[in-house]
């Protein structure tokens, strides 16, 4: 029949369905698959033409769908997954289904959605269980910076790197300082040591070690995790007539958790009333035995008063490292860590960096952190200018962009690269979100919290340098509990500053300043704003208070009153009385008899009493602001042009809870 064809199909104009032998070609035909081979044209897939069905194929209920599955979803070998996934993009990659992973996740006691994020050490564990090898993938960061794998003929053998641990008031600083015969001790405010040091000393033979001096105290524990990963030998320090305290305890757990080799130095022997033997058995119930005793710990007798031991610690430190078999790469691009950072009125921003890879130059670029800089000068750790640093080197490096976090690993690049990381992580970092509310101070804040419900305690931390201020933040953290929440809302090197209070004052928080003081408009807007602003020179009276205002207990019986300031404009010898400041009263008054601090760089450098107030030569009771006149600060007589003298009295406060 004309306009039909064989197999009751309707032939179109203008085509040629014909075969070969004038049959109907089999492609036209309803429920047939092509010929392979025939197709003149490519065509998309059915799956991606929105709205289309295929009619072509049999609809055989289940079977289809399973085959279809089976030919697009296959399970991979191996994925790349980065530091967060969503359920759903997981199972499309690994070709399960979302609620198979869910599953997973619900017997791993996980309760998540499909369209809600897990972190890769979930995927990684998941991936073990569906036998899928799970890789993270690299950052657009890291695809930048690429690592460099030194060979084994690059390497040659380096200093090492070791860290002096133990309780607070053993003796570790003192240690340092009959090993590299300075005076640091005395500096320190209460004879605790505040800040890390880093110092390298050379032996006999050309062979040189360097030390990193930790602070003892509890509250620096994230300073001595941080020098514990640092390290490469760690001497534990331990007063042979005091043994085993907590902080001790705390020392062997970051020792054991940094998995580094170790010895203890038993300090003090010098003492008639010690008892090694006591101390010996007291760490033997921490599985530290002596090698005398059949264990393999070596224990070095020593006093840090009188020098007995100190060459021998020396020789045995050296020998534990020959053992080790250090080794770097020198001629490379270095890497190191921010041990130490602070902003310096002349310099600006400086750190203290450890190498421990490669060699620094001046001139160098390097990122670290949310920080760049162009290496402008070295100096190291007796302030002399170097040119070169090399592995396990500690150097004070000028003209970084801002103060670096103290912990953050250094690396060399060009200054495109630099720039363009350091910008990359400045924009990663989200600025916390601030509420306006009432002003709150430390005092009054338990009250505060019974009457209003308030859970959180804000907090901005300013300090002369970045270890003090990191084991400062770590320390009031871990103060936090169900009821109380502390936060940290900023950090930073430097005096208080006008910002710190308008933030202060935006985000209801409480400002507490180790060893700096705030500059004059930050005090008189903090006035102003009724900003409680806490100044502290040791650091577990800040967390004591603090804690006292978490639990209520916070009774002072006297405040601090600002007098005011004057800034030392020449100074003068007087036989017998000492140095005496001839100063300008630039805010407040001074008045005789009164308290005071020096301040040099917005740091303190000295407390005590003014001595003498005299204008021109008669003594008087005060001066006020706006006027000269001469002051003596009594036992003190290193006062210097630019010093700045602040006055204030203590005054008696009636408080009720």
């Amino acid at each position: 029949m004309p306009g039909k064809k064989p197999f009751g199909g309707e032939v179109k104009k203008g085509i040629d369905n014909r075969g070969p032998q004038g049959a109907a070609r089999p492609q036209g035909e309803v429920g047939r698959k092509p010929s392979p081979g025939k197709t003149a044209k490519k065509t998309l897939p059915q799956k991606q033409q929105p709205g289309s069905r295929d009619y072509s194929r049999p609809m055989r209920k289940g079977k289809h769908k399973k085959k279809k599955e089976e030919q697009v979803f296959q399970t991979p070998d191996k994925i790349l997954v980065g530091d967060f996934i969503q359920v759903r993009e997981l199972a499309e990659m690994t070709g399960k289904g979302t609620g198979e992973i869910v599953k997973k996740l619900m017997e791993l006691g996980i309760m998540a959605t499909i369209n809600q994020e897990i972190d890769f050490e979930t995927v990684e564990f998941l991936g073990s269980l569906l036998d899928i090898e799970v890789e993270r993938e690299l950052s657009e960061e890291q695809q930048i910076l690429e690592e460099i794998v030194d060979t084994p003929e690059s390497l040659v053998p380096r200093p090492p790197i070791v860290t002096v641990m133990g309780h607070v008031d053993h003796g570790k600083t003192s240690l340092l300082d009959k090993i590299r015969h300075a005076d640091v001790v005395s500096s320190e405010a209460g004879g605790i040591t505040q800040h890390i040091g880093a110092y390298q000393i050379k032996m006999d033979k050309g062979k040189s070690i360097t030390f990193i001096d930790t602070p003892g105290h509890e509250a620096f524990t994230a300073m001595r995790a941080r020098g514990a990963n640092l390290t490469d030998i760690v001497v534990l320090v331990v007063a042979a007539d005091d043994g085993v305290m907590p902080q001790t305890v705390e020392a062997i757990n970051h020792i054991r958790a940094a998995k580094v080799p170790f010895l203890v130095a038993l300090n003090k022997m010098d003492k008639p009333d010690v008892n090694p033997d006591k101390v010996m058995q007291q760490l033997t119930e921490y599985n530290i035995v002596p090698e005398e005793w059949g264990g393999d710990t070596m224990f070095i007798p020593v006093s840090a008063k009188t020098g007995m031991g100190i060459e021998n610690l020396l020789e045995m430190t050296a020998l534990l490292a020959e053992m080790q078999e250090l080794k770097a790469n020198p001629n490379r691009a270095a890497e190191g860590v921010v041990i130490e950072a602070q902003l310096d009125k002349g310099k600006g921003a400086v750190a203290t960096v450890l190498v421990q890879k490669g060699t620094l130059k001046i001139g160098d670029f390097i990122v670290c952190g949310l920080t760049w800089c162009k290496v402008r000068a070295m100096t190291d750790f007796r302030g002399r200018r170097v040119d070169l640093a090399y592995p396990s080197m500690p150097v004070e490096i000028t003209g970084w962009s801002d103060v670096p976090e103290v912990g953050e690993k250094v690396l060399v690049t060009d200054e495109k690269i630099a720039k363009e990381i350091a910008g990359l992580r400045l924009n990663e970092k989200k600025l916390e979100d601030q509420k306006a509310s009432s002003r709150i101070s430390l005092d009054d804040f338990y009250k505060q919290m019974q009457n209003t419900g308030i859970k959180e305690l804000n907090l901005i931390i300013k300090g002369d340098v970045g270890g003090s201020i990191e084991a400062l933040a770590q320390s009031l953290l871990r103060l936090s509990t169900n009821e109380v929440k502390v936060n940290v809302i900023h950090s930073a090197v430097g005096a208080v500053t006008e910002t710190d209070v308008m933030l202060a004052s935006a985000s209801n928080a409480i400002i507490i300043g180790f060893n700096v003081r705030p500059d004059i408009k930050a005090r008189k807007y903090g006035e102003e704003e009724n900003i409680d602003i806490r100044m502290y020179r040791v650091i577990y009276e800040a967390i004591d208070d603090v804690k006292k205002a978490m639990e209520g207990l916070l009774e002072p019986e006297y405040r601090e009153k600002y007098l005011g300031r004057a800034e030392v404009r020449q100074t003068f010898k007087v036989p017998v009385v000492g140095t005496v400041a001839g100063a300008y009263i630039i805010d407040g008054k001074m008045q005789r008899n009164a308290d005071i601090r020096v301040l040099r760089d917005s740091v303190i450098i000295h407390e005590g009493k003014l001595s003498s107030l005299k204008r021109f030569k008669d003594d008087v009771k005060e001066v006020v602001e706006g006027y000269e006149c001469g002051m003596g600060v009594k036992d003190f007589n290193d006062i210097k042009e630019g010093d700045i003298i602040e006055a204030y009295t203590m005054e008696e406060i009636a408080r009720s809870l």
